[in-house]
């Protein structure tokens, strides 16, 4: 299902020319540098074709020729050359083994090529067999003043281009085109597509790998049989899973596509990489990532725009085209050593997606702070979860379960619920480093989480109740955790205002017990407010306070000996929202 998803993309994409997807027989790498010849295969002139983009040097893309396993290696590994194109080992043959990488070099040309009568091809070959007699030949590019360092590296992506085409490559002109994009590697193989169903096709024994997948040390395959243990019925290699050139060649292409730099369509969550697509051109699929990415800073108001318009699609339409019947694909990737291991895979129509996104903002809508954004991100969401609010601190799979659950509809992981209280419980006396001020240990960020992961919990269990959790200060919740969250917050109110400027107040010594034993310290807590009721200067303050404390404690019979997990979570709600509403300006 995966794969055929993935082909129906790359032939939707190859019918748009706009779409700068790879044609059949090509795909999209790099070049740093191109030989010059002359006709006569005499060495013209070295050309980089590097860039700098903020203060990097950076690889000029193009589309090169695909001639199987080989075409994505642009290291100094490897035995099967490229079409016209390599590192400096294959082309001018150096370093380890380079004899041998050049004449496999050559030969590709020969085999491929051998029937086209293009002089720049014979030139080419001309320049190879004159360096490989005669290595001097090389010597202008390899001794090179200004990049010769770089190419006897061997790591720079070399071609060639005959002096007369300007901004031509060899193979990039028109016969050469024409037999990359036609020719077919010979097989042994042949077989049943099942991707496509068709029979008598060239079966692809080594599928290429996937570029760009965050955390992988190599690059690794979608499909892969390179063990023994993984073949079954005395089939080897590919032959396990067969899947005709074509269609191998179309859902890898599609799959680098979508996860390649710079692409509207990933989003990197935590270790998974994951990619859209939907079955027709669609809004949705553009719009996606800017729904859960970090909005940049010359945009700060990008990504509430964008959330905006997807709370008015349910007015507009603009995610029911076709009567809701759009499919869309979701897969959540990770590398895992030669291969990708697959997070999840989701299908549903674009306007069920839509509404499971708009969801999952619904339930983490929470009142906040006026210098808090409104829409938080995913990358926020998690990263609240993680020591020192460091990415890489993200506890192992709670990211990707989490997409999976938004775009599913499902509860949060229970994991994801425990990271938030244990980073709450553990920063309850957190300072500012520098002021020395407390900051708070109940954030926007991880407000937002935990009444997600209970309104969500709560709904799977009784789809009648929509929002157990309001966005603001519920006075009718009576839920023991929820009202001792608001019980704590008052009495820490209390204590600042009766002691301006305390070092320690009870949050920095209590709030942990008193969010998970409660038993254990309210008691004291609620002998210690009338020390601090007495202190207050103000007696309407004072009656103030003490009427909210028993409107909070009317329902309180007693102080359990353990909250459970899900109670603990509306305990840091309650808190939250009680403090939110004291900084809450009160309208008459």
């Amino acid at each position: 299902m995966i794969l055929q998803a993935l082909k129906e993309y790359y032939d939707r994409k190859a019918a748009d020319p706009e779409s700068g997807i790879a044609p059949s027989g090509w795909f999209q790498g790099r070049i740093d540098f191109v030989i010059a010849l002359n006709p006569d295969g005499k060495f013209g002139q070295l050309e980089c074709l590097q860039v700098i983009n903020k203060g990097k040097r950076q690889s000029h893309s193009c589309l090169l020729p695909y001639i199987g396993k080989q075409a994505l290696k642009h290291t100094m590994s490897g035995k099967d050359a490229n079409l016209l194109w390599d590192n400096a080992s294959f082309v001018l043959g150096l370093g380890k083994n380079g004899k041998t990488k050049l004449e496999s070099f050559i030969s590709t040309i020969k085999e491929r090529l051998g029937d086209a009568d293009d002089p720049a091809v014979k030139a080419v070959l001309t320049y190879l067999e004159a360096g490989q007699c005669e290595p001097a030949c090389f010597q202008p590019v390899v001794q090179h003043p200004e990049y010769g360092e770089e190419i006897r590296e061997g790591r720079a992506s070399l071609t060639f281009r005959l002096t007369g085409d300007s901004n031509l490559f060899v193979f990039e002109r028109p016969q050469i085109r024409a037999m990359v994009s036609e020719g077919v590697e010979r097989t042994e193989r042949i077989g049943t597509c099942l991707v496509t169903g068709e029979t008598n096709q060239a079966i692809e024994i080594c599928h290429v790998v996937v570029k760009n997948l965050y955390g992988a040390q190599k690059d690794p395959n979608l499909v892969s049989f390179n063990r023994a243990a993984f073949n079954s019925f005395g089939k080897d290699q590919s032959a396990n899973a067969p899947v005709g050139k074509c269609a191998a060649f179309a859902y890898n292409t599609a799959l680098n596509y979508l996860a390649s730099r710079g692409s509207k369509q990933k989003l990197q969550v935590g270790d998974a990489t994951v990619v859209f697509w939907s079955a027709k051109d669609t809004d949705l699929e553009k719009q996606i990532v800017e729904f859960f990415s970090e909005s940049p800073k010359d945009d700060p108001d990008r990504g509430s725009r964008a959330i905006a318009s997807l709370f008015k699609a349910v007015e507009t339409g603009a995610f029911v085209d076709d009567k809701g019947t759009i499919k869309f694909f979701v897969l959540g990737m990770t590398p895992f050593g030669p291969r990708i291991a697959i997070r999840f895979w989701i299908v549903d129509t674009v306007s069920g997606m839509a509404g499971k996104i708009r969801q999952h903002f619904e339930d983490i809508r929470v009142i906040h702070g006026p210098k808090d954004r409104d829409e938080v991100s995913i990358f926020s969401l998690l990263v609240s979860t993680a020591t020192q609010r460091n990415a890489e601190n993200i506890p192992p799979n709670v990211a990707g379960e989490t997409m999976r659950a938004i775009l599913s509809g499902l509860p949060y992981p229970q994991t994801l619920l425990q990271a938030v209280i244990r980073r709450i419980r553990a920063e309850q006396s957190r300072k500012n480093k520098l002021t020395g001020k407390p900051l708070p240990n109940v954030t926007h960020e991880r407000a937002a989480l935990v009444k997600a992961c209970i309104n969500r919990a709560t709904r799977f269990i009784n789809n009648k109740e929509k929002e157990e959790l309001k966005v603001s200060l519920d006075e009718t919740n009576t839920n023991i955790g929820y009202r001792l969250g608001r019980l704590f917050a008052a009495l820490e109110k209390i204590q600042q205002e009766a002691s301006p400027g305390i070092n320690a107040t009870i949050r920095d010594r209590f709030y942990s017990a008193a969010s998970s034993t409660p038993v254990t310290v309210f008691g004291n807590l609620m002998r210690l407010k009338n020390h601090h009721l007495a202190k207050l200067d103000n007696v309407g303050r004072k009656v103030t306070f003490e009427k909210l404390l028993t409107q909070i404690v009317s329902d309180i019979r007693d102080y359990p000996t353990h909250l459970k997990l899900e109670d603990q979570g509306r305990f840091h709600i309650g808190y939250y929202h009680q403090m939110q509403d004291f900084f809450t300006k009160k309208s008459k």
